[in-house]
């Protein structure tokens, strides 16, 4: 690896610092080969639920050389959600913290082409890709590569400084790059995630049964919510933090400082009846630029009725 390519890894972190990321990791742009296996038998489990577009792309999702030609590196970037604020009532339907604010992927993205802005007026013009949770990128797959944290038994990225309510987001690009080499796993035997999820969603040898998650049944899920989860959904109405509640590294998470991501008073006040009389006109207003709108007035409502009844 020469020195342009670690002075240019010095230059991109330093701007992403400035624009805000909390970390920056790099790693060589090249096939997941040991992903590969995994991902496999993760779909041919079913393991993906009704979660069709996970099987398209799967090439793509293991070489990001697919996505962007001539790539060689992938930029990983943490940016944190975590809140100490809460719902005020604690009788209500909970949200997942990474939606109390404004839709993450408009916000991140904004700042991800800013950063690809700076990255060319002071590296050089790069053929590049910005994702977040947006295109087949097995993401924490390279935020682990990067050094910026291991994969947790809950299958969720873990920062051993700051836990895992971050977003994920890249840049991929055909700059070469100084990488960073990976952490080790600090789990050990640990098993609170495991042992906390209601619905026995987290399995053995890192594998999340998106069937019986209740993030994936409260958004993703287009059907009837199964009878089997009565009463397992523990008040969860859109997305699950548990297993990140739950989680020991957590204690070192910190308050968010992004404006987009603080939560509207209104949205906080929100009583039990408020909840239970929401119509489609206070949704709109209420969850207008929310990530709470990807399961739609109709979903909502669903998640609702299904704690209620």
């Amino acid at each position: 690896m020469n020195f342009s390519a670690q002075k240019n890894s010095q230059i991109v972190k330093k701007l992403a610092k400035d624009e805000g990321f909390d970390f920056c990791g790099i790693s060589k742009a090249e096939f997941l080969d040991s992903e590969a296996k995994r991902l496999e038998y993760w779909l041919k489990n079913g393991f993906h639920g009704k979660m069709q577009w996970m099987e398209n792309y799967f090439d793509k999702r293991l070489d990001p050389r697919l996505l962007v030609q001539g790539a060689k590196s992938v930029i990983s970037l943490l940016y944190n959600y975590h809140t100490d604020k809460k719902q005020l009532n604690s009788d209500v339907p909970i949200v997942s913290k990474y939606a109390f604010g404004k839709d993450y992927h408009l916000t991140i993205k904004e700042k991800l082409y800013k950063l690809l802005e700076k990255i060319n007026e002071n590296i050089g013009k790069t053929d590049a890709r910005v994702f977040t949770d947006s295109a087949p990128v097995m993401e924490r797959v390279w935020a682990a590569r990067g050094g910026l944290g291991w994969i947790g038994k809950h299958t969720l990225l873990i920062n051993k400084s700051k836990g895992s309510f971050y977003f994920i987001a890249e840049i991929i690009c055909d700059i070469e790059l100084m990488p960073d080499a990976p952490i080790k796993d600090y789990c050990g035997t640990c098993t609170a995630c495991i042992d906390a999820c209601p619905t026995g969603a987290i399995l053995p040898g890192k594998i999340l049964d998106s069937n019986r998650c209740i993030s994936y049944l409260t958004i993703e899920l287009k059907d009837e919510l199964p009878v089997e989860f009565k009463n397992k959904l523990e008040n969860r109405v859109f997305g699950c933090d548990i297993c990140q509640e739950v989680c020991p590294w957590n204690r070192f998470a910190e308050s968010n400082k992004e404006a987009d991501f603080q939560p509207q008073l209104e949205f906080l006040n929100m009583n039990k009846k408020d909840w239970e009389n929401l119509n489609e006109e206070t949704f709109n207003k209420l969850f207008k630029n929310s990530a709470i709108k990807r399961t739609k007035f109709k979903g909502l409502r669903r998640n609702i009725d299904f704690l209620e009844n």
